[in-house]
């Protein structure tokens, strides 16, 4: 059973691609994330402020694009971000 993730593209004023997770993100559905962040190029800001989970199987895609992430987390995620080392990778507000 895959759990519901819905992800929304969108875009910042200054063009800056930005995608916003709302749901869990668990290894049911890091695919559709993995393709969301596979099609847009170029910078991007994801925003997880609406997410409530995140394990390592969503921790691992995210990795595998810090070098261009920017992402935005609430204080429920800050935790799992930093102890994960992916803040040192990336610019988290």
């Amino acid at each position: 059973m895959t759990t519901l993730l819905t992800l929304t593209p969108g875009r910042r004023p200054d063009g800056t691609a930005v995608l916003t997770a709302v749901g869990e993100i668990d290894m049911s559905n890091t695919s559709s994330l993995a393709d969301a962040l596979d099609s847009t190029p170029g910078p991007l800001v994801l925003d997880l402020t609406a997410v409530d989970y995140l394990d390592s199987a969503g921790l691992s895609v995210l990795f595998s694009h810090a070098d261009r992430l920017e992402l935005v987390a609430g204080p429920l995620l800050a935790p799992v971000l930093t102890i994960s080392g992916l803040t040192g990778l990336t610019t988290r507000h």
